[in-house]
């Protein structure tokens, strides 16, 4: 039973690294699937921009539409339209009018970094690396009666500004050969990430109107410097909502596998990154066909349309939808769509995270830094847990008094291992000692810890956000190796105050391993890391009391 400890680090650290695994298989960039030309799709010739996939079959046919590629293009052909330029509280926009798609986004409220406040942080854009566009259009019968994402809309103005206002209008205006006319309208709110879209359709021809309205994400492989950090890897790709299904992620390589086609009612489709994501939310109940399709030069498509309409001459109709680029801010998403807060992904302890991260706020709604709001959460779980905690170095400390009458048993039986254990569980059975007794409550704090974890690597709100001194952003590893340095120090006064292993390769291995995690967490952000730090003083200050007063006792 002298190996109880060593087995439980190494499950511990197995765990961390499981963890890891599960994280970067989940999340981590994947080598990309070159998809064989000559597929099931047959595209027709066009001189898009981009390369989307839209439903062209003619909408008043009985059956699903199916999904074709407009066009070939790479991405880097120049755009027809010109340039509307979008200034509100929070957004810097581009909207082209070819198409009136949405081609570039910055965050005004979310700089690249510390060092470049004045560099606002670029979510969308229409060029590689890292291509990401909202396109949005709509399908006839005839190409002129509908405009595309491709089609060339007016705009009264190349600027618009929401300045001192709470709401600022955009429209582009499309009219075709057959006298249908469309508005294509976008309304801004302040204070709000969400966009609202409208394609006014109004029928000047003399006769029947009949289509619908599709909305697309296009994005492109993540480049492989991209990430927020060298060495914790976060997800890049698709995301979908169904009541049915909740929240599931559909990766690049599952659209290549096998096309998504699926009929959804209340649900909304997002492309996903670390901290922000970008997210088509049609009106609640109504019924969408949500698709993917991969494109040339590493493009992922992931799209809805909705069911056919028609207008009678001299009507007008109004397709409607909500449209979101930004940060990942679990209240607001959740006003915003339901599930729309589970981007912001803890995994499959999500459970466990969100009262936690509800805690973390709450905490950080009274201190004001995020910092000392990690080193309080701590604290409450550790009082939370102290009764599990104490079994466990109550536990730990009798196995230390122990540790000389192990010796000398270990001494009287040499290798014969059998028997040595056989003295051991007597020996246990006598002093009535648990060797279990201090893993079993680790073990049941271990999901909350990881809960913890997922919580501080996914929530934007530590992105760039100062602790104390150096520490500019606990969202990044620490740039001075001062807290991996002190995390290494604790873990090894726990191991002074923890029973020594009799057998001195143990004793070796157990002594090595704060160097070890000194050196994996120097890479970790800086919130996780003063987790583990807290987390280990106070757990050394628990544990000197107990043990403290249990060889007072004998």
């Amino acid at each position: 039973m002298d190996n109880i400890r060593l087995i439980l680090i190494f499950s511990l650290a197995f765990i961390v690294l499981m963890l890891w695994q599960a994280w970067n298989e989940d999340y981590g960039p994947k080598a990309p699937v070159v998809t064989q030309a000559g597929g099931q799709q047959t595209p027709p010739p066009g001189e898009g921009e981009l390369a989307p996939s839209v439903p062209l079959a003619p909408v008043a046919a009985s059956t699903d539409p199916g999904m074709v590629t407009t066009s070939e293009g790479t991405g880097s052909a120049p755009s027809k339209g010109q340039t509307v330029f979008v200034e509100t509280d929070l957004y810097s926009m581009e909207i082209d009018s070819q198409g009136g798609n949405i081609k570039s986004v910055h965050l005004k409220q979310y700089p690249v970094s510390l060092e470049q406040p004045d560099v606002k942080f670029q979510l969308l854009r229409s060029s590689p690396p890292n291509l990401f566009v909202a396109q949005s259009g709509l399908i006839s019968s005839s190409a002129e009666t509908a405009p595309t994402h491709e089609a060339l809309y007016h705009a009264k103005q190349q600027t618009y500004s929401m300045d001192a206002a709470d709401s600022l209008k955009v429209e582009l205006f499309w009219k075709g050969e057959t006298g249908v006319q469309v508005t294509k309208r976008y309304y801004f709110s302040r204070g709000s990430y969400l966009v609202t879209v409208e394609h006014l359709v109004e029928n000047g021809s003399t006769s029947n109107w009949d289509g619908r309205e599709y909305r697309q994400l296009i994005r492109s492989q993540p480049a492989e410097n991209s990430g927020d950090s060298q060495f914790l890897y976060t997800y890049t790709g698709g995301a979908i909502y169904s009541p049915d299904e909740k929240y599931e992620k559909i990766k690049f390589e599952d659209m290549e596998e096998k096309p998504l086609s699926r009929d959804v009612s209340g649900g909304w489709i997002s492309m996903l990154q670390h901290y922000f994501l970008g997210a088509w939310i049609p009106p609640a109940g109504e019924v969408e066909h949500f698709y993917t399709n991969v494109l040339p030069d590493k493009r992922y498509v992931l799209g809805a349309y909705t069911q056919p309409v028609s207008v009678a001459p001299g009507n007008s109709h109004i397709f409607k939808t909500g449209f979101v680029a930004g940060p990942k801010l679990q209240d607001e998403l959740e006003a915003i769509a339901p599930g729309l807060e589970l981007t912001a992904d803890y995994g499959w302890l999500t459970v466990l995270a969100k009262p936690i991260f509800w805690l973390l706020k709450a905490i950080h709604e009274v201190i004001g830094n995020w910092g000392w709001s990690i080193i309080i959460l701590t604290l409450i779980i550790k009082l939370a847990f102290f009764k599990l905690s104490e079994t466990s170095y109550k536990s730990m400390a009798n196995m230390r008094k122990m540790t000389p009458r192990i010796q000398a048993l270990k001494d009287r039986y040499g290798d014969d291992k059998q028997r040595m254990n056989q003295a051991m569980m007597e020996l246990y059975k006598k002093e009535k000692i648990n060797p279990l007794g201090g893993c079993l409550p680790i073990l049941v704090q271990i999901p909350v810890f990881i809960a913890l974890y997922w919580v501080l690597l996914e929530s934007v709100e530590l992105r760039q956000a100062p602790f104390v001194l150096w520490i500019k952003d606990l969202s990044l590893k620490d740039p001075f190796f001062v807290l991996p340095v002190i995390m290494g120090i604790s873990m090894f006064i726990q191991q002074k105050l923890n029973p020594a292993p009799p057998d001195p390769m143990q004793a070796k291995i157990m002594m090595s391993l704060p160097f070890v995690f000194t050196v994996f967490f120097a890479f970790f952000p800086s919130g996780l890391v003063l987790y583990w730090v807290t987390n280990n003083i106070l757990s050394i200050a628990q544990q000197w009391y107990i043990t403290r007063q249990i060889e007072k006792a004998g």
